[in-house]
């Protein structure tokens, strides 16, 4: 049951993607991140205002979150977005290692205003030769060195 704290959380990022629609600063998404409960990140969306498709309110806040902690990752963190993740976000969410994940608006209430994200979850299930994204793999044989490079390194800092 989400208490009030929690709430509070979420209605901090329903205010910033309000915020954001009236700034004319980018869609109508917001994020905050909280540690220890208290935000340490907040975050909006500014694709067209940065001209940055990966601009998304969760990678803005997440990046913002990362610079603060000096972490790649957000352990022990929870990110509140006003929103049901996108892929790409969602993704992000994992890589960073977030811990929990609260959102308000779902991914139909964003297709019902033309943020519709179905076509990539599709396209994520179809074998990389019969995406609608022309893609063409070259040179795997010349790229494996650098992994190979990764796989034997002692240096390497794992994540």
């Amino acid at each position: 049951m989400p208490t009030d704290k929690h709430k509070e959380f979420m209605r901090e990022a329903i205010k910033l993607s309000i915020e954001n629609v009236n700034s004319g600063k980018g869609g109508p998404f917001g994020a905050v991140i909280v540690r220890n409960g208290e935000i340490i990140s907040r975050g909006t969306n500014e694709v067209t205002s940065s001209n940055d498709p990966t601009a998304h309110a969760e990678v803005v806040a997440i990046r913002n979150a990362c610079k603060i902690l000096g972490s790649f990752q957000l352990d022990g963190c929870d990110i509140y977005t006003s929103c049901e993740p996108c892929p790409m976000c969602l993704g992000a969410i994992y890589w960073a290692r977030s811990s929990r994940l609260f959102f308000a608006n779902t991914k139909n209430d964003a297709a019902d205003i033309q943020f519709d994200d179905q076509f990539i979850y599709q396209e994520i299930e179809i074998p990389y030769q019969h995406r609608k994204l022309i893609t063409i793999q070259l040179l795997r044989e010349e790229a494996l060195v650098a992994f190979e490079i990764w796989k034997n390194s002692v240096d390497k800092i794992e994540y």
